[in-house]
Formats: C-alpha cells, structure tokens, sequence
C-alpha cells in the first residue's frame, strides 16, 4: 500500500471553490481502481490549506490516477486556484502503533 499526501494553499478567495470542486469530484476519485481511501484535511490554523490523504494499492495505480482524464480535470481547475506551489509526497507505513 502506498499513502499519498498532497498539501496545496489556495489564494483565500478561491477556497470554496476548491470544496465544491472536491465535493463534486470525491467520490469518482475514492471508486478510482486502486484507491482504497480518501481524506480531505483541512490545517487547523491556516484556513486556506488543505492536504488530501489518500491510500493506493501502489504506486502503479496512483500514476494509473494521475494519467486519467478524472485527475487531469481535477487538477487542471484545482491548480488555477493555488497561491503557492502544491507539496506532494508518497510513503508506506512501516508500523502502526495501537494501545
């Protein structure tokens, strides 16, 4: 399993468009073949910064992702809306730690 996390700061005044877009699109994007989980955070004190948290079978179904027409729709409104450069990273969870 691959967890991707996506940090993105959008220019204040586009914020709700970024969650309509998000909202209109979150569920073709978590029934995406490979994703197995999908979250939308939101920073707690910077009110224009969200990450997406999301689960990948591998890293071959995330570029299967990031090649489709779904993303490529997504990500081309979502990046006009942007006030920095997006921060992108993958990861494998080495350990989960329960009480």
């Amino acid at each position: 399993m691959l967890i991707r996390v996506v940090r993105m700061t959008f220019q204040e005044a586009s914020v709700q468009d970024f969650l309509d877009n998000f909202e209109k699109h979150k569920h073709a994007i978590r029934a995406f073949e490979g994703c197995q989980h999908l979250e939308l955070w939101r920073d707690e004190n910077q009110h224009n910064v969200f990450m997406t948290y999301s689960y990948w079978e591998d890293e071959d179904a995330l570029n299967r992702y990031r090649d489709s027409e779904l993303f490529k729709g997504v990500w081309s409104f979502t990046k006009t809306l942007f006030s920095e450069r997006p921060f992108a990273f993958s990861s494998k969870k080495l350990q989960e730690v329960n009480s």
